[in-house]
């Protein structure tokens, strides 16, 4: 019998977020502390792997799971989407051979231009030693993720997997984009902790929700059937203006702009903390864009003799910040 996958913790790192409920509102306008991304295990990284180790960090930490690898156990797959993640590190490695030929390269630099580079580092980070891969494939790559890593804990592949959506707002990254200063693009990453729910009860831990079924289609007005009846929309963005959510609809990238591979991690946190307020329905993610196919994933509320108080972990991890 397959295991159902449940989401066991959320962990954000994303500039202008103060908090995971705030993914829900148009705005936030008070004064937001810049992230801290300093620290020994940050050295030497990019922007993108820096993001996704603090969100990671939070979502262990929210799942009541060890951030010390020593303390690892089980079979945890690390599951990253980002489009754009390292770009400035093979921008940086092309313009010095461009520059300097490659004899100013050096040899302990190269795991950086990686396109797998930022699950790499999570995995040793925290000794994951599940599957461990990255997906580029455009704006689907966050519900893409959600999927694998879903798939790979309901084939027995792994029994906890880490899915991180994560993209930097870096000069080349605008450049790529053609994105001008002073126009939004998302600096942050969204984690997610999936389980496998008779592990989760096991710890026993805090079920957030329940990742449900997972649709392709090329055709919006089939995405808008499913979704009717639910409790929230996390829509893609540029919908059609004939298009009507039957539902209280919601669009990230109204506040962040351009979320690319990030999206639909981040409209999975804010599926769960919508979830957290208690409501009954169902909440459905999308990501895509019209004229392209759209994958949807639905996220379920925890079974009421599953549910335990929320964020038990988040404490801790805040008291863990403030030592020297």
């Amino acid at each position: 019998m397959r295991p159902t996958v449940v989401i066991t913790g959320v962990g954000l790192a994303v500039t202008g977020l103060p908090e995971d409920a705030d993914l829900l509102t148009a705005d936030f306008r008070a004064p937001i502390p810049a992230l801290d991304l300093g620290g020994r295990h940050m050295r030497h990284k990019d922007r993108a792997s820096r993001l996704a180790l603090l969100a990671v960090e939070r979502a262990l930490t929210d799942a009541g799971l060890p951030l010390d690898p020593a303390e690892s156990s089980g079979t945890t797959a690390t599951v990253v989407s980002s489009n754009y993640g390292n770009l400035d590190s093979v921008c940086e490695f092309t313009d010095r051979i461009a520059e300097q030929t490659t004899i100013a390269l050096s040899p302990l630099g190269l795991p950086h231009v990686s396109s797998n580079a930022i699950a790499g580092w999570i995995a040793i980070r925290h000794g994951l030693r599940g599957p461990n891969l990255t997906l580029c494939s455009g704006r689907t790559g966050g519900t893409d993720a959600l999927h694998w890593a879903a798939t790979l804990i309901r084939a027995g592949r792994a029994d906890k997997a880490v899915v991180v959506g994560v993209e930097p707002d870096t000069e080349p990254v605008r450049r790529l984009l053609d994105i001008v200063a002073g126009q939004p693009i998302l600096d942050g990453a969204a984690a997610l902790i999936l389980e496998a729910d008779t592990d989760a009860l096991r710890r026993p831990a805090t079920v957030r929700a329940v990742v449900g079924s997972c649709s392709r289609t090329d055709d919006i007005d089939a995405v808008v059937a499913e979704v009717r009846g639910a409790a929230r929309w996390l829509t893609p963005p540029g919908l059609p203006a004939d298009i009507e959510s039957p539902v209280p609809a919601t669009d990230p990238t109204r506040r962040f702009g351009e979320c690319s591979g990030a999206l639909g991690v981040l409209q999975a946190a804010a599926a769960v903390a919508h979830l957290d307020r208690g409501d009954p329905r169902a909440v459905y993610a999308t990501c895509g864009r019209p004229g392209g196919e759209f994958v949807t994933v639905r996220l379920d509320p925890p079974p009421a003799t599953t549910s335990r108080p929320v964020h038990a972990g988040r404490a801790e991890y805040d008291r863990e910040l403030e030592e020297p």
